[in-house]
């Protein structure tokens, strides 16, 4: 056994406003595989459930258009598109202060009355009529879904290993993916249900999807665990998932991975402010988001018409256009466990957007080819790998900040450039250039191309920043502060993986499992 609270040297003792953790390695393997095993069947098929229920709230819209939703409100398709902003506007207002929250008051709480906030509000959608009821209500549910996806990215974060990192995230994105897919195919039934008590198919289409998501705060409510310090849900208050030595061994590896997650602090400070929006290459990841997003968000919502303006039955082109989306959980996977298993965080990134960018390349092409079949390959192109390339990012990001307080406010930084990618996202495709969307689609092709320039450059920092400090490294003068390069190197990513005992290399003694992070850390 191994304390490893003696390292004054790399572990201060906790000032007024922080936690104090200790670090005693006393564990096997199959110990940590089991109480990893078990983490992973509570926490990611709740956080997962979630963002599927957000997505469900957030696609019906594009699913309602399908059903003479603008006709029975009263808007036309630009009125619409500011609507779809407002969405977006909600969001980004409110992201930081919601994720600021989330971080004062815990996961569990706070993502619990989040969704039962929305799920009334998307529920409500049901009963708007007229322009202004329409702003209103899509204002209002963007405030309250604002803080959910990066307290959730936040809450993988605290829960697991850098290593572990990108895995986590695509999981968590699944949910986004199968709720885009579900929303579009559940829609194609619900929709047939216009006439039913009197009311639009879309009324059904709210109302039903709300009340699920308020089911599903009801399970956030009973089954989401809040923290290491506090692992209980917020409706069972004296019941915990995890036994103590369980929550020991989770808790110890992901302080052994990254030690500065020990030195969390109960507030956010003004400091941390600087340091997450004055670092360059926080900013670069944010513009990445900014250009991926932005025709995502508009392709999403625009999808079942483009469809149906190939010539598909309205509602029927709901169901084509969750094809595309289902081939993407799969391929998505893929490239996350390429990502994570080979530590090829930006070249998975660079790939997904180039990727990205030819579905778009041939929709603008396809629009003079009058071939039903040529131009749903295309729809169903840009589908399969519209969306990944941003959860990839996020895993790339979260690598490049240094303490929690720095990652909790870059999530939130990150999806907040999200949600203002789908503001301008929103007006890529106007009443003057339907059916075919040309200009909107050379739009869409102009913007990735510069968010997929950012992200060479970005790959291309790192590999300078990696020789540089190989070799500084190798004469002994590397510089003590450079905690970022230490952490974005695959160098050291490989050396924590083997602190942590790397599954597909076996565990390291207790003495040697302890020691190496502290070698690490006197090293960056």
């Amino acid at each position: 056994m191994v304390d490893l609270k003696d390292s004054k040297e790399d572990f201060r003792p906790p000032q007024e406003d922080e936690q104090p953790l200790a670090f005693v390695v006393d564990w096997s393997k199959d110990e940590e595989i089991k109480a990893k095993r078990k983490l992973d069947m509570i926490i990611m098929p709740i956080l997962t459930l979630g963002f599927f229920c957000l997505q469900l709230d957030r696609g019906n819209m594009a699913n309602a258009i399908t059903d003479r939703f603008m006709e029975d409100v009263g808007i036309d398709q630009d009125q619409f598109n500011v609507g779809q902003q407002m969405l977006s506007l909600g969001i980004v207002l409110t992201e930081i202060p919601s994720n600021m929250i989330l971080y004062r008051v815990g996961p569990g709480k706070w993502l619990t009355l989040q969704l039962f906030l929305f799920g009334i509000v998307s529920t409500f959608q049901a009963f708007q009529r007229g322009y202004g009821a329409f702003i209103a209500t899509r204002f209002i549910l963007g405030i309250t879904e604002s803080g959910f996806i990066p307290g959730g990215l936040w809450t993988l974060s605290t829960w697991y290993t850098r290593r572990e990192t990108a895995k986590r995230v695509m999981i968590f994105y699944f949910g986004n993916q199968l709720g885009q897919a579900s929303a579009k195919l559940l829609a194609f039934g619900i929709l047939h249900m216009r006439g039913v008590g009197g009311q639009p198919g879309w009324f059904w289409l709210f109302a039903l999807m709300g009340a699920f998501t308020v089911l599903g705060g009801f399970v956030y409510g009973f089954c989401l665990p809040d923290s290491f310090q506090n692992p209980h849900s917020t409706f069972l208050p004296n019941f915990t998932w995890f036994t103590q030595r369980e929550l020991h061994i989770l808790q110890t590896r992901v302080l052994l991975d990254d030690p500065m997650k020990g030195k969390k602090k109960r507030k956010i400070g003004a400091d941390a402010f600087k340091r997450a929006f004055t670092d360059w290459r926080i900013w670069c990841h944010f513009v990445i988001t900014l250009c991926n997003n932005g025709p995502q968000r508009a392709f999403d919502t625009y999808a079942p018409t483009i469809v149906s303006g190939m010539g598909y039955p309205a509602l029927v082109s709901n169901a084509m256009a969750a094809v595309g989306l289902f081939v993407q959980v799969p391929v998505s996977f893929a490239f996350s466990w390429v990502s994570d298993h080979f530590n090829l965080r930006a070249q998975t990134v660079i790939v997904g957007m180039s990727c990205h960018l030819l579905g778009y390349i041939f929709n603008r092409v396809f629009t003079d080819v009058n071939i039903q079949g040529v131009r749903y390959f295309g729809v169903v192109w840009t589908q399969v790998f519209g969306t990944f390339s941003h959860p990839l990012n996020i895993a790339w990001l979260s690598l490049t900040c240094h303490d929690s307080e720095q990652r909790a406010l870059a999530m939130a930084g990150v999806i907040m450039g999200a949600n203002i990618a789908g503001i301008y996202g929103a007006q890529i495709f106007r009443r003057d250039d339907s059916p075919l969307y040309r200009r909107g689609f050379s739009v869409a092709c102009a913007v990735l191309a510069f968010g997929l320039a950012v992200a060479i450059f970005r790959f291309v920092d790192d590999i300078i920043r990696r020789r540089r400090n190989k070799g500084a490294v190798e004469d002994g003068a590397i510089d003590a502060g450079d905690h970022s390069a230490g952490s974005q190197s695959q160098d050291d990513e490989a050396e924590v993986g083997n602190v942590l005992g790397d599954e597909r290399k076996g565990p390291l003694a207790a003495k040697e499992l302890a020691a190496a992070p502290v070698a690490a850390a006197a090293a960056r």
